[in-house]
This record gives structure tokens, C-alpha cells and sequence, in this order.
């Protein structure tokens, strides 16, 4: 449930800055069998399992559950808040107007309902009701988009005969010369020519789009429902007989890589066509968080780290990756919550 939330002015997200929200992984919540307490990194067991669900620690608390309702305690155990709450959120940073110095103060403030029907309330560290919700501040980069519309004229271009319909995209081939190459279309079949009317990729694929590598332009192509990757010259780079095939550019690591996916198997490649890892799998996503989200061919979803470079096996319901990159929060076979930290260790016992 989203917080109900009073945004002041204008003035104060605009001059005041964002403050970042990271849980606090010096603690983890360890689960043994249906109780939740807290480990180190090491898997040492600081709090003891006495709670119904434990949320992670941010700024010193942690929401945890017991007798059906929710309360916060510290990083000692202690329970400073009790549980008294239907349904309750982490602490994180707010804005509150000061009337008295004509700017905004900065507190710890948690969404939390008293009531069954969900209507959420914000607390403070002790626990009061506040008068009024803190401000919030989300900064969102949007996504990233491209798009195959050149906006060019190729009027000067003048058709061999029945060569093409319509060009579509042009590119060179890097530093090697100044020849024009054409992404093309005739008979809703696409292909490439160049500036001297030779075919140099034939008009046999439904779809070619550019794609560009470092210093180098390569060629996305589809035939026969199948996808590849071509050279700027037409000579195959990825064969096209894969399910699908996708390129990450420069991720969080500053590196390149292809998702391809072929005959039940999933690969992850670097632009030397280096595999970092194989499985079998139906489909393989990336996770800003610095890894890769795993399906295997039941349905069951694993993770990948890339750093160091540890698979976690597709033998679970669901995956969500833990801002940090460290750890990722599972849903096993029985339909429990649990915690698994790069190197693969498991904060939880069935």
C-alpha cells in the first residue's frame, strides 16, 4: 500500500537534497522453519528466531511480526515499538515544514495501519502518531529508449534497376573507408546494399536493424522467426538460430553483453563471444543490481551474480534482488521467504 503522502512546495523538492534509503546488511533476516531472527554476515546468529516475518534494518530498525501484528525493534533485539499494527513499512527520511525557521526539518518517519482496513498512519522512532505525513522525494531516471528512425532522405540514392523498395538505415564500417552501406527493403524482405549497387546482405531476412559496438556497426537480423547478429559485412558474428538474442550496453560493471537463448539453453556472452555462464534456461534478464534473473525451463527462477560469478539453481517461486547487489530475497518450494547472499549462502533452514 502506497503512503499517504503530503507534498509541500515545490520549492522544497527542488532545493532539498535526495537522501538516499539502503537497508542497513550488517543484520539479515534468518529464517528457521516458520520463525524469523537475525545473522551476521558470517551466518552468526545475533537475534534469536522468535518473530512470525522480519523485515531488513534501515537506520537502526526493523519491522518484525508477532501475535499476528506488527512492532519495530532495535539492532539489540529490543523491542522499542510494540506490536500494535495490522500492516507496517520501514523507517525512512521525510521532509517536515518548520513554520519557525521557514524551512524544512529532516525525521525518521514509518507508514503503519492500526485499523484492518489498511488505513495507513505515520509514526515515529518512539511511535507517535505524527500530525502530518513527511514529504518524500523519489528521483526516477527514465529508461533509456532508441528507435530505428533516422529521419534521413535517400532521394540521391539512385535504385539499380529493382534493387530495393525503400532504404530503411544506412552506416560505414568504421574507420576502413568512406562506402556507404544500406539497410534496405524489397518484397517486405530487408537486406544491405552499398554505395555501388552490390548486395552485400541478401534480401532474404523480415526484419535487419543497426547495431553499434564500440567503434564497429554490426546488424541485427530475424529470419524464419530465428534471431542473429551479422558483421557490418554480412558475415555471421552470432548465428541466426537462436530463439533471441539481446545486447546489454555498458551495465553497471561498464561492460558489454549478449542474452541469447537457443534450443532451451540460455547464455550470457561478452562482445568476444566469451560465455560467463550457460543453463538451461527459457529466459534470462538483467538486474541492475549487478546480476541476471534465471528461469528454468519448469518455471522456477535462479540468479546469477556477476560479481564474483555465482549461479543460484532455478528452484525458486520468485526472486527480488536487494539494493546493494549482495543479496536477493527467495520464495522457496513451500512458499517461504528467505535470504541468499552472493557467495550463494542460504539464511534459512526449512
Amino acid at each position: 500500500m502506497k503512503y499517504k503522502i503530503i507534498i509541500f512546495t515545490s520549492l522544497i523538492s527542488i532545493s532539498l537534497p535526495v537522501l538516499a534509503q539502503q537497508a542497513d546488511m550488517s543484520l539479515i533476516p534468518y529464517r528457521m522453519g516458520n520463525l524469523w531472527g537475525y545473522a551476521n554476515p558470517e551466518k552468526k546468529l545475533i537475534i534469536s528466531p522468535a518473530y512470525e516475518a522480519a523485515d531488513l534494518f534501515y537506520e537502526g530498525y526493523a519491522c518484525v511480526k508477532k501475535a499476528d501484528k506488527y512492532g519495530y525493534i532495535n539492532k539489540a533485539g529490543k523491542l522499542v515499538i510494540s506490536n500494535q499494527y495490522y500492516s507496517a513499512k520501514h523507517f525512512q527520511f521525510g521532509y517536515i515544514d518548520n513554520p519557525a525557521s521557514h524551512k524544512s526539518d529532516t525525521v525518521l518517519f514509518a507508514g503503519a495501519s492500526l485499523r484492518k482496513d489498511g488505513y495507513e498512519i505515520c509514526i515515529n522512532t518512539s511511535g507517535d502518531r505524527m500530525t502530518k505525513c513527511p514529504a518524500i522525494r523519489e528521483d526516477i531516471l527514465p529508461d533509456q529508449v532508441s528507435d530505428n528512425i533516422t529521419g534521413k532522405v535517400y532521394g540521391n540514392v539512385k535504385a539499380n534497376g529493382d534493387l530495393y523498395d525503400k532504404i530503411m538505415d544506412d552506416y560505414k564500417l568504421g574507420n576502413e573507408g568512406d562506402d556507404n552501406y544500406y539497410i534496405a527493403v524489397k518484397n517486405d524482405l530487408y537486406g544491405v546494399f552499398n554505395n555501388k549497387f552490390e548486395i552485400v546482405v541478401p534480401f532474404v531476412y523480415r526484419m535487419i536493424t543497426k547495431l553499434h559496438i564500440g567503434n564497429d556497426n554490426y546488424l541485427v537480423v530475424e529470419k524464419n522467426g530465428l534471431h542473429g547478429i551479422l558483421d557490418a559485412r554480412g558475415s555471421e558474428y552470432i548465428p541466426v538460430s537462436n530463439q533471441s538474442v539481446q545486447y546489454l550496453s555498458r551495465i553497471n560493471n561498464g561492460k558489454e553483453y549478449f542474452i541469447v537463448i537457443r534450443d532451451n539453453t540460455g547464455t550470457v556472452m561478452d562482445t568476444k563471444l566469451a560465455h560467463i555462464f550457460t543453463g538451461a534456461y527459457s529466459k534470462i534478464e538483467y538486474d541492475k543490481m549487478g546480476g541476471f534473473y534465471l528461469t528454468g525451463l519448469n518455471g522456477m527462477m535462479g540468479y546469477y551474480f556477476l560479481n564474483p560469478g555465482v549461479s543460484v539453481a532455478a528452484k525458486f517461486r520468485s526472486i527480488e534482488s536487494i539494493p546493494g547487489g549482495n543479496y536477493i530475497m527467495v520464495t522457496t518450494d513451500s512458499g517461504k521467504k528467505g535470504y541468499i547472499n552472493k557467495v550463494g549462502a542460504e539464511f534459512f533452514v526449512e
